[in-house]
């Protein structure tokens, strides 16, 4: 298996023959469908490193293809050669499933910056799992939330045929108080989406819900609409992202989205996050960037509370979540997943670009539906 990147917080450091006092393996999605994902949850948490000028973080990068034996292959490397202290940075739900129960097993500590499965989050939940971007289900209930003010009665719903997909079905339903008009789940991957919108068509809707991330969801806008198909579309921020409607288009205009992030929100760090992500990588941060920017202060700022030899105190320094996160204030529930405000974003063009920006709260301090089930 290819290396793609081996990355220190300091050129310094590897220059030298000193080694880092934590390493970090991070498996995520870097060619392929969906690579766009990977690599911002990859650039937004080695700026993170970065700016900390830490010399005392070694983090390890490799492209798991989005195949779940190839991110497996690659935890098992990264525990047995790599000897990692911690993982990070898978993107889609199927590959965490099979692979972060066992890396916990093993006594490392993984920190999702995406992926989010309820399997995880409730009766499967772990000591060492946390995640810091948000439960599957969650951004889709938001959606639902944010489909009952407008008067939304009968929905069309669709997602594909994995994991988080079943999450954000189950999510948009717990919330939305209508009807549903069809209920449809797609191959993972898909590009042709002309059975779908004839069902739509068909269907009655008053209103469609979609999650379908990266590649595919710009496939279905894009289809969607040149089909003539008129009903006002809700959705994740996924299918909305900043670097999805660069190449949706015209298509994505007006659309509102849910989103436990934006470039628009009001604090300091956000400011400079998006600043400086937009200096160096000469493009707007997306919802990934962001994640990957707050999972890497989350560690930053658990390795200046304590040693990872020391998993107890280790464990305990990420609970208490003592950083600047880009959200503003951050806090864990009793299953490691977030308490956070989920908002509402209309999709605008500001000069040649497409971007968000936040119509209000849809969802307020929120926390998941599995907490309950989670028996630390």
């Amino acid at each position: 298996m290819k290396k793609l990147l081996l990355a220190t917080a300091s050129a310094a450091l590897m220059a030298s023959a000193a080694m880092a006092e934590v390493k970090v393996g991070m498996i995520t999605t870097l060619s392929g469908g969906g690579a766009g994902l990977g690599i911002d949850v990859r650039d937004g948490f080695m700026l993170a490193i970065e700016q900390s000028g830490r010399d005392d973080i070694e983090v390890v990068i490799e492209d798991d293809q989005r195949k779940p034996d190839i991110a497996v292959q690659l935890a098992d490397k990264m525990i047995q050669s790599e000897k990692v202290d911690v993982l990070t940075g898978i993107i889609w739900s199927n590959l965490a499933m099979a692979v972060v129960p066992a890396s916990v097993a093993q006594g490392k500590f993984y920190l999702s910056p995406n992926a989010g499965p309820s399997a995880l989050a409730g009766k499967g939940c772990h000591e060492n799992y946390f995640n810091v971007a948000w439960q599957n289900d969650n951004l889709h209930e938001a959606a639902g939330a944010y489909a009952n003010t407008t008067g939304y009665k009968n929905s069309f719903i669709l997602a594909p045929n994995y994991p988080a997909g079943k999450d954000a079905l189950t999510g948009y339903k717990r919330f939305f108080g209508g009807d549903l008009a069809g209920e449809v789940y797609t191959k993972l991957g898909q590009t042709d989406y002309a059975a779908e919108i004839a069902q739509i068509r068909a269907s009655g809707a008053d209103s469609v819900f979609f999650f379908l991330p990266g590649g595919m969801g710009i496939s279905f806008l894009k289809q969607y609409a040149d089909s003539g198909v008129d009903l006002p579309v809700v959705g994740p921020a996924f299918s909305f992202d900043q670097g999805i409607l660069q190449a949706v288009g015209d298509a994505a205009l007006g659309v509102v989205n849910t989103s436990q992030w934006n470039k628009d929100i009001d604090n300091p760090t956000n400011a400079a996050f998006v600043e400086s992500f937009s200096a160096k990588y000469g493009r707007l941060p997306s919802l990934y960037a962001s994640q990957g920017f707050d999972t890497a202060n989350l560690l930053i700022s658990a390795v200046d509370k304590a040693d990872v030899s020391d998993a107890d105190a280790f464990r305990a320094a990420l609970e208490a979540a003592e950083f600047d996160s880009t959200r503003g204030a951050f806090k864990f529930g009793p299953n490691h997943h977030p308490v956070q405000t989920i908002y509402a974003r209309e999709v605008i063009k500001e000069g040649e670009v497409y971007t968000n920006k936040i119509l209000g709260p849809a969802l307020e301090d929120h926390a998941d539906a599995y907490a309950g089930e989670c028996k630390m």
